[in-house]
């Protein structure tokens, strides 16, 4: 398994040919001496951009910049590699302008005829078809990359490795030949995803074979469960998350690193030094955003790399690097306390790309669910099903998770071992629809609740918290019977009436009727008590709205599994924690963060203060007393008392990020 290093950057260089001073004012020790300042130890240099444009000479491929007069990307690797520091190379394999207006044929082309996804007036670049001979240029200029700087080849960063439901004449003729149907989106996707499989192995066979300590990332903007297959393709992932985009946003990136640390592969987080992202030329992302997103990395186990552009000239811009370096000081002090540390967990999400029914990169459910577990600092996985699930005391199953005979059957397995479930809404039924997949969710399946919305009480005994009275389910639920020896937890009412074009009842919805039961539970618990059914989508409902009782009924059934969590902090909600073990040195290590994101702005959250906050209380479990108990990387001792498996001790002041140590 390869070492990844821990303070990248990812140094774009999407260069128009229109733009004739490249690299001109590049200077080697200018560009080092701005790295060192900004405390990088690994900086990934390009070889080929969107532009198709190539930036080393010489090559044998005419699609060298025009406005190239030195060998750039040579004299990079030369200049990292004296000051101790990797040089991967970037090459871009789905979008190549150059290749596009030279080779029309090479793009794809979707159901209406589109071609290259964009419009001839559009200010954008085209996409490449993956199942053209455009592959074939790409495979061979990344060989001529190998065969120009050889031993200096640190590893390959391949960009936009995605295929769309082409039909240019490439993938028609592939597909009749495979015995598929051009009309069927199904075999579309399914030829699709083969496409990008015979890539990815092509690539990594040829590029290994040569030499097998490269190390190889094929970049989608996202690592989905869908990788599963092809992982032996990959060396190490890279999350690549902007916040500061729609594509993102701040809940992608904790969402995924908790799926990759399941992987089995070191990755990093990946964000922009933009206020935007990519290409954002003169912009610079918040202070107290960059720190938080930085040492959210840090938090989930994993390397850290910033992304920048660097200017056609090849200058590095030094405020950035000024402001990227006071951030990098700070990974780069604590790396004795996270130096082959491993987040701990005691909780699992089943990942709904798992059964592919996410419903977008940032999935609804699984965000909801990230907001209550981060919310209430648990400590918690993303998992699929070839994940060994034993090793978790609760499993979620959120709102959308069916289950075919295979996975039915590892979920009984599971809870014979003495695992808990929790289950919102759909999750538990068979594909179909038609029927729990096992008696075991103690619940018999109706139909889509009649109601919108119904009304929900919590029963005493459930420990919610709520008061008595009846709380708007915003999210139409799913009506079920409970079988003989379920417990009902939750009593769902129904209004007078739903609201139609001819009765509704002031702004919003109706009232609840009074005493009139909706004829399905809101919650119940199994009679094996391990298995606890929530009959409505709280968890998308808690992204799109965040009601609190949404919350309350969730962690309700969460604390009745896990009613002493390995890690609590008596703090605000806005506290993230994460508890490590650092098994070489026998520590563990909390990180503990306090960051508050504000929509300042309507496109999308930032930071600009942090909020310090004193003598926060913080308990977690040890398999044994420790001998001492101090914050990092400051070295001070902290008072703590170890009762019941648990060290008690209280964090003076949490101003942005802390860890707190035992050995």
């Amino acid at each position: 398994m390869v070492t990844l290093r821990t303070r990248q950057i990812h140094l774009d260089f999407h260069t128009s040919p229109h733009i004739l001073d490249v690299g001109a004012d590049f200077d080697e020790a200018a560009f080092i001496e701005t790295l060192q300042r900004g405390h990088v130890n690994s900086c990934t240099v390009f070889a080929r951009c969107h532009h198709g444009l190539i930036y080393y000479q010489p090559s044998r491929f005419p699609a060298v910049h025009p406005g190239l007069h030195t060998n750039l990307l040579g004299r990079q690797i030369e200049a990292l590699h004296r000051a101790g520091m990797r040089a991967p190379i970037y090459i871009t394999i789905g979008l190549d302008e150059y290749m596009a207006d030279r080779h029309p044929e090479f793009q794809e082309q979707n159901l209406e005829g589109r071609v290259g996804n964009r419009g001839p007036l559009d200010a954008r670049w085209h996409k490449l078809c993956l199942n053209s001979p455009y592959l074939d240029y790409c495979y061979d200029q990344t060989m001529e990359v190998m065969d120009l700087f050889g031993d200096e080849v640190d590893g390959f960063f391949f960009d936009i490795i995605s295929q769309g439901e082409c039909l240019c004449i490439h993938c028609v003729r592939d597909m009749v030949t495979a015995g598929l149907n051009p009309e069927s989106s199904a075999d579309r996707r399914r030829f699709a995803d083969d496409v990008v499989e015979r890539y990815k192995r092509r690539f990594a066979q040829g590029i290994l074979a040569r030499k097998p300590d490269v190390t190889i990332f094929h970049n989608s903007g996202h690592v989905a469960a869908t990788y599963r297959p092809v992982l032996d393709t990959y060396t190490h992932l890279e999350l690549e998350s902007l916040p500061s985009s729609g594509q993102w946003g701040y809940n992608h990136f904790p969402i995924v690193a908790r799926y990759a640390q399941v992987l089995d592969k070191p990755f990093l987080g990946m964000n922009g030094k933009f206020h935007t992202f990519w290409g954002d030329f003169g912009s610079f992302k918040s202070p107290a955003a960059l720190e938080f997103e930085v040492m959210q990395m840090v938090a989930c186990g994993a390397a850290c790399s910033v992304g920048d552009q660097l200017h056609p000239r090849g200058r590095l811009n030094g405020p950035a690097y000024e402001m990227i370096g006071k951030v990098y000081a700070e990974v780069e002090a604590m790396e004795p306390w996270t130096a082959g540390s491993v987040p701990q967990a005691e909780i699992a999400v089943v990942n709904l790309e798992a059964v592919g029914r996410e419903d977008s990169r940032v999935d609804s459910a699984h965000a909801g669910v990230l907001r209550m577990l981060l919310e209430t600092q648990q400590q918690f996985h993303y998992v699929d099903f070839e994940t060994d699930w034993s090793a978790y005391k609760l499993l979620i199953l959120p709102d959308r998770v069916c289950l075919d005979e295979a996975w039915a059957a590892k979920l009984k397995a599971y809870l014979t071992q003495g695992g808990k479930v929790i289950a919102t809404w759909r999750s538990g039924l068979t594909p179909d629809g038609a029927r729990f997949a096992l008696d075991e969710f103690g619940v018999e399946a109706i139909d889509d609740a009649p109601w919108h919305p119904d009304y929900v009480t919590a029963r005493e005994a459930f420990g919610t918290g709520m008061s008595m009275t009846e709380h708007v389910m915003y999210d139409t639920g799913y009506a079920v019977r409970a079988l003989a020896g379920t417990r009902v937890l939750a009593d769902a009412w129904a209004p007078y009436f739903n609201r139609a074009w001819n009765h509704f009842c002031s702004h919003q919805h109706t009232p609840p009727e009074e005493g009139r039961p909706a004829g399905y539970p809101a919650a119940t618990l199994n009679a094996a008590g391990n298995v606890i059914y929530l009959a409505h989508p709280l968890l998308a409902g808690y992204r799109k709205r965040a009601p609190l009782w949404y919350k309350a009924l969730f962690m309700a059934a969460v604390r009745r599994f896990i009613p002493e969590p390995m890690l609590a902090v008596e703090g605000p909600s806005t506290v993230q924690a994460v508890l490590h073990h650092q098994p070489n040195q026998g520590r563990s290590v909390v990180h503990l963060l306090h960051y508050i994101p504000e929509r300042r702005g309507s496109e999308f959250d930032t930071f600009e203060d942090i909020i310090p906050l004193y003598n926060l209380p913080i308990r977690f479990r040890t398999d044994q007393a420790p001998a001492r108990v101090y914050l990092a990387p400051q070295g001070e001792e902290a008072a703590f008392e170890y009762r019941d498996g648990y060290v008690h001790t209280v964090v003076p002041a949490l101003v942005g990020h802390q860890l707190v140590v035992t050995e």
